[in-house]
Parts: structure tokens; sequence; C-alpha cells
């Protein structure tokens, strides 16, 4: 693995007095895709969560070296982690543009932020043709692609993806993955992503972390992974 651009151990977080997680610990390397795999209600989302500081945890969680674990959500997003959450919670009042340029808050996005238009636009052409349309009136899908590129508007040097193919059809879910995959080919932007979707995941990451009952059960290389038999088994249908 290079050097790990984030990192956390030993963090657990709670709900109120509810703990979701527990000595969760797992490095990302600066331009890996780290996919983190589990049932519902392992803890994938919490870990996400714990990273951008929404939910309140403790433990070490660095982000290049620095410490994150005590840095509000804005701060945590200043430094340049993006998270696309779960359910994609877009603005529906506003249109797809000012989503897009809602996106781009960072003092090194703003000076690019047509440039950033175009890239999102490459990958998503729909949403170039859907600009001026508010965001609560598109399809599920195009919806998700939307989250995704307000994103990327920010120039993150980490992106968290929260369960980017929930609810989606069969090809809408293949148009994201293949954006995410043209997005690791195009930037080599670092990626942890959370996917229920086992095989397409596993398919995309480099190595990935099992999550059950909020701890670690299960760390690999994606083809160590797929040959294991406890993932074949839990999630392959094997």
């Amino acid at each position: 693995m290079t050097d790990a651009l984030l990192e956390l151990d030993d963090v657990e977080a709670r709900y109120g007095q509810m703990r979701a997680l527990h000595g969760v610990s797992l490095e990302v390397g600066e331009g890996e895709l780290v996919a983190v795999l589990g049932p519902n209600g392992a803890g994938k989302t919490t870990t996400l969560r714990a990273v951008s500081g929404t939910v309140r945890r403790s433990g070490k969680i660095a982000f290049a070296g620095k410490s994150i674990a005590r840095r509000s959500p804005e701060a945590v997003a200043r430094l340049g982690i993006a998270h696309v959450p779960e359910g994609r919670k877009v603005f529906s009042s506003l249109s797809v543009l000012e989503n897009l340029e809602m996106g781009s808050y960072r003092s090194a996005a703003r000076p690019r932020r047509a440039e950033g238009l175009d890239s999102v636009y490459g990958l998503f052409p729909v949403l170039r043709e859907r600009r001026a349309q508010l965001a609560g009136s598109l399809s599920g899908g195009e919806q998700q692609m939307l989250a995704i590129g307000r994103g990327l508007m920010a120039r993150p040097d980490l992106l968290l993806l929260d369960e980017p193919s929930q609810g989606l059809g069969p090809r809408i879910v293949e148009i994201i993955f293949e954006a995410i995959a043209a997005i690791r080919r195009a930037r080599r932007l670092t990626i942890l992503l959370v996917e229920q979707r086992v095989v397409e995941a596993l398919e995309l990451c480099d190595r990935g972390y099992v999550l059950e009952a909020g701890r670690v059960t299960l760390v690999g290389e994606r083809e160590t992974l797929l040959a294991d038999p406890r993932v074949q088994h839990a999630y392959l249908g094997a």
C-alpha cells in the first residue's frame, strides 16, 4: 500500500447511548479505492460519518498526517474530504447547476468552478441537459449523479461514497460504477466506498474491509477477498 492518506485506529462512534463502532481500524492509501463491505447495520455508514465528523466519535482519525477526530464537519470538508451521503440528499429546491456550484465551496475549488462543471458534465451528460431543472424533479439515478458531481466540484483529495447504487435500476447502477472507474482513471482520486453490491465494489476496489456489528472482521486485497470462502458464502452466493 502507498502512504496512508487516511488512518483510523481504534475508532468508536455513538448515536446517543448506542455504540455503533467498536474499535474500527483501517487505512486508505493515496490514490487507492478502498471498499467497506458488510450487512445492514454493520457500521459502514457510521464509519464514513466518523471520518466526516457527522457522528460523535473517539479514537485516532488522521488525514494527510493531521488529526481530524475533533474537527467539525465544516473543518473536515475544508481540508479536502467530500462526503456523498447515503440517500443522495440534493438540495431539491435548487437547480442542478446551483447544486453543483454549491459543491465548489473550498478555496481550492472556486477558481476552477468552470473546469469542474465541464468535468462533471463530461461524466454525466444528462446533468448538462438538466442544469436549469430543479434537483427535486430529477429521477433517483439523476439525483445520484448530481450528488457525486457536487462532491467532485469540491476538488477533494478524498471522496467518501456511501451506497451510490442504493435504490437504482441495473442500467443506472452500471452508469454510476462506470463513472467511478472513470474518475479514478482521470484523477487517481482517493475513494472510500461503502456499497451493498459486493461484486461491483470488489471489481472496482484495490482493497476491502468487511465490517460486522461495528467491528472489522476481514481485511484483504481485492483478489484475496473474492477468493475468501466467508465472502463467497455471505455475499457472493457461492
